[in-house]
């Protein structure tokens, strides 16, 4: 699928949904983090969890979308103001996630607390909260994206099983090859930026002794696992 083109390149999401529990001072910090790619769908996830642990006091959420990190939400449901969505939003866009980067996008958090009699204070909330979004993104599976360069590359009936081969064997991501009635064109994908565009069109020319050319289709966030 094209999209339109971001400032980044790659980052970083959570691979599907992860769970992860917190007891401090009786109080239950259940944390729950899914993958989440619109508004709608982090949205889902806190009216999937209120009816889940629908006799929980709280439901504090946050979430970052985008490659650019664009679109930062978070809601403190019934906490003081500032004790939860905001100290959980930031332990998002700060933790450390694949690489050592802090790239985490696509990504909803969810914190359901039963209170548990002894209050925490705002200070003690805003440990708690931070510190269960951030314990469970120390155990989430985690999965890199990545922006790549979509193109097509002409050839004869004759060479394009080869020249798939040979790409495959330099390291080069083929999607798949479409045969016409005259000719063939094998798709593949390659890093995002000019310096992948002109080492891949040298290789090319040097596999078809100059007569393949590559034509853009755009480009296309996938996962590489």
């Amino acid at each position: 699928m094209t999209e339109t083109p971001t400032h980044a390149l790659r980052y970083s999401t959570v691979d599907g949904e992860h769970r992860h529990e917190l007891e401090i001072k009786r109080s239950r910090f259940i944390t729950v983090l899914r993958r989440a790619e619109t508004e709608d769908e982090a949205r889902a996830l806190v009216a999937e969890l209120r009816r889940e642990f629908h006799d929980a006091r709280h439901h504090c959420s946050a979430f970052v979308l985008g490659p650019d990190r664009t679109t930062q939400r978070s809601n403190d449901d019934g906490e003081p103001s500032g004790t939860a969505g905001a100290p959980m939003l930031e332990a998002l866009l700060k933790g450390a996630a694949l690489d050592g980067a802090a790239d985490l996008s696509d990504v909803a958090a969810v914190v359901v607390r039963y209170f548990g009699g002894i209050l925490l204070g705002a200070g003690g909330l805003v440990r708690a909260y931070s510190e269960s979004v951030s314990s469970a993104l120390a155990t989430a599976p985690l999965v890199r994206r990545e922006r790549l360069r979509l193109l097509a590359v002409d050839a004869g009936h004759g060479v394009a099983g080869r020249l798939e081969n040979e790409l495959r064997t330099a390291g080069i991501a083929v999607l798949g090859t479409d045969y016409g009635p005259r000719t063939a064109t094998v798709r593949v994908a390659i890093a995002d930026d000019d310096g992948a565009a002109a080492a891949f069109a040298e290789r090319l020319a040097s596999l078809t002794a100059g007569s393949s050319t590559a034509a853009g289709l755009g480009t296309s966030w996938v996962d590489v696992r």
